[in-house]
């Protein structure tokens, strides 16, 4: 299949810092991928490469065919995560002419403006100045201006950082508008929840290196928590003859239940049919494996290293509150 991106061997460092280090990268048209790692990971240097704002040091890169975002500028649509518009312009008239700049006709772009706004809650803005808007209805403008050429290849970075939980999701839903019209989705962020539910395909960088690059239904299937959720029938049911099943490991008790880890080897079909079988159950699952836990097994030398993943963990603290607020 063809590339929208293809990056050989990209390197790029600030003074001592590599920030990122040989990367090799190749995402298909119509794919969705989520770019992610911790902050300072080099996601943000990397997608400033992909669109000629930063030069690698050395490697090769393509965007849509061509060897500079630059050749391809009207048939890409980009999300800063610093975000910025134009304060003295009225907001119908600064996506207009951000649309015109990239090729749309006037009138179309106007059509297009009063749609989008009109999706993102934001109908009755068009002559609004954009320095008499809050910065979370600036940001959903900002994301407006990003798709409103309706571009092939659409680069968000952590497009959802600061908004409301109701804005998070308007935009979800607009970017698999987006997907299902056919766009190829670069999506960075540090919060990965919003990736395991938005992208088909993971890519993780830490410091600067690439750790991960795995669909996602394949990254599940790979890393097996092997970890069961169970909530009792009876809230007030003891919870210990679950210690005694064979292949049990560990218990965590949960505000619902608990969260039952399984030794290595152990079938989780079986182990749920006893869990079932011993107290009787409202709820019992396999638990998903999360990406946060997959990071921390390929950088923390398969978890054995305490210190890193402490630190690997202060890092990522915004996962769970960001993700559970959405």
């Amino acid at each position: 299949m063809e590339s929208a991106l293809r990056l050989r061997g990209v390197t790029k460092t600030f003074g001592t810092t590599r920030a990122v280090d040989h990367l090799d990268l190749d995402v298909p048209r119509g794919a969705t991928y989520g770019f992610i790692g911790p902050s300072g990971a080099g996601k943000t240097t990397c997608i400033r490469m992909i669109m000629s704002i930063l030069f690698p040091d050395s490697g090769e890169l393509s965007v849509l065919g061509r060897s500079s975002a630059l050749e391809a500028k009207d048939r890409i649509g980009y999300l800063p995560e610093e975000r910025g518009v134009y304060r003295k312009m009225r907001v119908g008239d600064f996506l207009t002419y951000i649309a015109q700049l990239k090729g749309v006709p006037e009138q179309d772009a106007s059509a297009r403006a009063s749609r989008l706004l009109g999706q993102l809650a934001l109908g009755d803005v068009l002559r609004k100045r954009c320095e008499d808007m809050s910065k979370g209805m600036l940001q959903r403008v900002q994301f407006v201006a990003a798709i409103i050429n309706e571009p092939e290849l659409l680069i968000l970075d952590e497009p959802f950082s600061g908004l409301d939980p109701v804005s998070v999701r308007l935009l979800k839903q607009i970017i698999a508008d987006e997907h299902r019209r056919g766009a190829t989705i670069l999506f960075s962020t540090h919060v990965m929840a919003h990736a395991e539910e938005l992208c088909q395909h993971i890519v993780m960088i830490h410091q600067g290196r690439k750790v991960l690059d795995e669909p996602m239904a394949g990254l599940r299937r790979q890393y097996d928590t092997r970890v069961i959720r169970f909530e009792p029938l009876d809230a007030a049911a003891s919870l210990s003859p679950l210690r005694l099943l064979p292949g049990v490991e560990a218990i965590d008790t949960t505000d619902e239940g608990c969260t039952i880890r399984l030794s290595e080897g152990r079938d989780p079909a079986d182990a749920m049919r006893l869990i079932a079988a011993t107290i009787a159950p409202a709820r019992v699952e396999l638990a998903r494996v999360r990406l946060e836990d997959v990071f921390i097994r390929l950088v923390t030398d398969g978890g054995r290293a305490d210190e890193a993943e402490k630190a690997l963990r202060a890092n990522l603290q915004g996962l769970a509150t960001e993700g559970m607020a959405v």
